[in-house]
């Protein structure tokens, strides 16, 4: 099911109704915001300069450090008063970075959503349980009205109280999951230890996930636990950029399709700045075309992906974003090597012997990286030779794929930390990060 006709126009159409709006928002953010303005004057820039597609790489980019900078409504291109809701970042590193919506921006976001949730299977018959935290997150509210808009029933659950959370799903026939998937995963774990077999006793069939990376693996492991019927999508958004409804995969998993008459997506290198080429791998940069409250240009998401422009099989003509390989600031360097999580992830995953729970661990000692990477058995053993081979098995594959050893540190079953929100696996203790 394809739930708004703008999924399915020509290219030309779409970029018509890009140009439009992209010179429309150039415009009023130079006129209504100063912080925009001063960029655009240093980059020698004018509204009048962007005329087409291709003018887009003359602006400048905007990063977090611009909200921060900027903190709280530097960025606003509208007074407080015509906002009807405010969300913001944890801000544990600094400065939170806070967004706004007017009340056409909520219909918008709305819609968006929507659109992804029909993209990702939800129908009008669901009855979707939210295990999202509500409050200034934006994923939670989000997901609840796209959902909520299309006609599904939510539980609006919440995160936290995991053997509630599964008696819901058992007791109000849950059909659609909205979470992270670290806490999906967790999920069926806590059913398991109440006696619950998901595949039989619930009747989930549909996974939302969102707000945290689903690498193929992870993908792999939410089938094993949950059935190999569930269709399992991935969702894309942030804060910045509105909140979740920038993109999201269709049942083809082919990429996840972007929202092009709201937002227009741009591949860089990230060293360089420069624009990549349709298929090459790079930084994601995003335009935001239609917000009125927070009309970011340019923002560098450091999310790393490529573009595809062909159709979709699902009739879609809208272009697709490849599912993230990592972020830029995500990235650990060790010994010369550049290795993204998600990598040592699909390794991990891999291991038949191996759960879906790791911790990555970087030390440096006597001037050498070293890395440590803690995996939790599905079954505990005491056979020091099926140890042995375990960690062998681990260890050749990281060779294999990274160039690396490491340290291997197989531990009991549910030893390691369980995630609610976003899952944090990694510990870089070197110069006491």
């Amino acid at each position: 099911m394809i739930w708004a006709k703008e999924e399915i126009l020509s290219r030309k159409e779409i970029e018509d109704i890009q140009i439009a709006r992209l010179i429309e928002t150039v415009k009023r953010v130079y006129e209504k915001v100063p912080y925009y303005r001063n960029k655009m004057d240093a980059a020698k820039v004018k509204p009048e300069d962007i005329k087409s597609l291709s003018d887009l790489k003359k602006l400048p980019f905007t990063t977090k450090q611009d909200l921060r900078d900027t903190y709280p409504f530097g960025l606003f291109a509208v007074p407080e008063s015509e906002l009807v809701r405010i969300h913001a970042s944890s801000g544990t590193t600094g400065k939170p970075t806070v967004v706004g919506y007017t009340k056409r921006d909520l219909k918008i976001w709305t819609e968006c959503v929507s659109r992804v949730a029909v993209m990702g299977g939800a129908t009008k018959n669901d009855v979707a349980q939210i295990c999202f935290g509500y409050g200034m997150f934006t994923g939670a509210l989000g997901l609840h009205y796209g959902l909520e808009n299309i006609g599904a029933a939510i539980v609006p659950s919440s995160t936290g109280n995991s053997e509630k959370q599964i008696m819901f799903m058992k007791d109000f026939n849950t059909t659609l999951l909205v979470a992270t998937p670290s806490y999906a995963l967790r999920l069926a774990e806590v059913a398991a230890s109440m006696g619950v077999d998901v595949k039989k006793d619930l009747k989930v069939k549909i996974g939302l996930l969102g707000s945290e990376l689903l690498t193929d693996a992870m993908r792999t492991e939410m089938h094993k636990l949950w059935g190999e019927d569930m269709l399992v999508t991935s969702n894309y958004g942030m804060s910045e950029l509105m909140g979740p409804g920038v993109s999201g995969e269709c049942s083809y998993l082919d990429g996840m399709h972007i929202n092009e008459d709201f937002f227009i997506p741009e591949i860089i290198n990230s060293e360089t700045g420069e624009n990549l080429k349709e298929g090459e791998t790079g930084e994601l940069v995003i335009s935001c075309i239609y917000k009125e409250g927070l009309p970011l240009l340019r923002y560098r998401t450091k999310d790393i992906t490529s573009l595809n422009y062909a159709p979709c099989k699902c009739g879609r003509t809208t272009v697709r974003m490849a599912n993230l390989q990592g972020r830029t600031d995500d990235m650990l360097k060790i010994r010369g090597v550049n290795v993204f999580p998600s990598q040592i992830e699909e390794i991990v995953l891999g291991i038949n012997e191996i759960g879906p729970h790791y911790e990555i661990i970087v030390t440096r000692q006597d001037h050498s990286d070293k890395l440590e990477i803690k995996v939790e058995l599905i079954k505990h053993t005491d056979n020091f030779n099926e140890i042995t081979e375990i960690e062998k098995k681990i260890k050749n594959k990281l060779r294999v794929v990274l160039g690396l050893d490491a340290k291997i540190t197989l531990v009991s079953p549910n030893t390691l930390q369980r995630f609610e929100g976003k899952a944090k696996r990694v510990k870089d203790l070197r110069n006491g990060i």
